[in-house]
């Protein structure tokens, strides 16, 4: 898989688990969510969003250590939170990158003192993490993305409040929504928490480019970097 400017473990461990080439919305978007601005990406299921998050993640991330948490994944169930955590450690192999997940059936206690050793990466799903964040004093300064995957089944069970409430918590990131679908309950959210956002549509590009060519796999900057103070 040919990415321009990434990280050289990062792209070798992609090598090593099969991802050769890489897909639309990888090549579509690396440039703006690795230039650090806000962004709404919709997609069809299968498409490869998860693995957009944890590519994006790991090549902002890597290369620096922090003893707080520097990205921050809701997601909607245990299930979903079982499977990212594993595809981080495969892809964030040699980078020394910390991911740790929590979900609504684990341990409380145990989490908040294996947090506290200091992670990067912190996945979780709405109900745990806003309990996790109103009992606990997490240093949030030092977060660098503010990610929502699956936005449309999370917001179907109304964790609107809790998402809203985790997210004022957090002063500058960059903050990025996934979903299948663009809902009301979305734009809505999107315009009270991204600033000034990207958006990416793929099921209209299916439509344009369906009679196109593949265009070359290597990533493309089209956007200047966005100095994190800036947000």
């Amino acid at each position: 898989m040919k990415l321009k400017k990434i990280n050289e473990t990062l792209q070798q461990n992609l090598i090593d688990n099969g991802f050769l080439e890489a897909n639309d919305i990888q090549k579509e978007t690396f440039g703006t969510l690795k230039s650090g601005a806000d962004a709404i990406i919709v997609a069809p299921a299968g498409s490869g969003k998860s693995t957009t998050i944890v590519i994006n993640v790991i090549q902002r991330l890597v290369g620096s250590v922090e003893e707080s948490p520097r990205a921050l994944i809701i997601v909607s169930d245990k299930e979903k939170v079982v499977e990212m955590v594993a595809q981080f450690e495969k892809l964030a192999k040699y980078t020394d990158l910390e991911i740790y997940g929590v979900h609504d059936k684990g341990d409380m206690d145990y989490d908040k003192n294996y947090i506290s050793t200091g992670i990067d990466v912190l996945i979780g799903t709405p109900n745990k993490l806003s309990e996790m964040f109103s009992s606990a004093g997490y240093n949030v300064n030092r977060l660098k993305m503010f990610i929502l995957d699956d936005a449309d089944p999370i917001l179907k069970l109304r964790h609107e409040t809790k998402i809203m409430r985790i997210s004022n918590s957090i002063d500058k990131t960059q903050r990025i929504i996934f979903t299948e679908q663009f809902t009301e309950r979305i734009e809505i959210m999107a315009e009270r928490m991204l600033i000034e956002p990207f958006e990416f549509d793929f099921y209209e590009d299916e439509d344009e480019d369906e009679d196109e060519e593949d265009e070359d796999v290597e990533f493309e900057d089209n956007e200047e970097e966005i100095n994190d103070d800036n947000k």
